[in-house]
């Protein structure tokens, strides 16, 4: 079995923080996403489905997980 060795770090109090302010290209592209969504199930909801899906998996797991506004 391994073992997990953890080296604790003291926070550093005169490091700077970054100014939080969102990016409108991650918003814009969460709005394209959901539009084209929107798109396919009203052209033909049956056959679009698993394009949907993939696309609906996508902002579900990797865009939210990888894409930051923070950036």
């Amino acid at each position: 079995m391994a073992k997990v060795f953890t080296i604790p770090v003291p926070p550093n109090v005169n490091r700077k923080r970054r100014e939080r302010t969102s990016d409108p290209r991650y918003v814009d592209g969460q709005r394209l996403l959901v539009d084209a969504m929107r798109y396919l199930t009203q052209a033909d909801p049956v056959s679009n489905r698993s394009a949907i899906e993939l696309i609906s998996e996508h902002v579900r797991t990797r865009f939210r997980m990888t894409d930051s506004p923070l950036a």
